[in-house]
């Protein structure tokens, strides 16, 4: 058993295909950063409509986006750490990931929609696991871990 994922497909355009290139490249990445077999992830499919919605409501940028990810496990200065507890399952989080804009950006950047899907996906597990990409520094630490998943799964540019 690996991580335990819901794929909520609001779309509906695609196939089991695309929906086992999800599964099978959150478990790699989980894998590589050694995360708790059986922790739980929730991948929603959406349009740009909707997640221009959850883009405006929640991040005050009233525009379409490509991923959002919605932690559950951040921790603030004043949260204690359960200490302990290492082999415990986790609770992740959300991945939102707006179909037409992958398929938007794989015409942009002249790659498949499978690589655009698969750099959403793990782009949007990485920031569930605490990575971002706000400072230089931040940026060339994950963006590097992407291309190294991507390129280990196959979906080099």
């Amino acid at each position: 058993m690996d991580l335990v994922i819901d794929i909520i497909d609001e779309v509906e355009e695609l196939g089991e295909e695309a929906r086992q290139l999800i599964i099978d490249i959150l478990n790699l990445t989980a894998q590589k950063e050694g995360v708790n077999v059986g922790s739980e992830v929730s991948i929603t499919l959406t349009d740009n409509e909707r997640i221009q919605e959850i883009n405006r409501d929640y991040r005050d940028k009233d525009q379409p986006t490509d991923v959002i990810s919605f932690a559950l496990e951040e921790m603030g200065e004043e949260e204690v750490a359960i200490t302990g507890a290492t082999d415990l399952p986790r609770i992740l989080g959300d991945i939102i990931i707006s179909v037409p804009r992958a398929k938007e950006q794989a015409e942009e950047y002249d790659h498949s929609f499978e690589r655009e899907l698969g750099f959403l996906v793990v782009h949007g597990l990485l920031h569930l696991l605490g990575y971002d990409h706000m400072t230089e520094e931040e940026e060339k630490v994950m963006f590097a871990k992407q291309r190294e998943i991507l390129a280990e799964y196959g979906l080099e540019r």
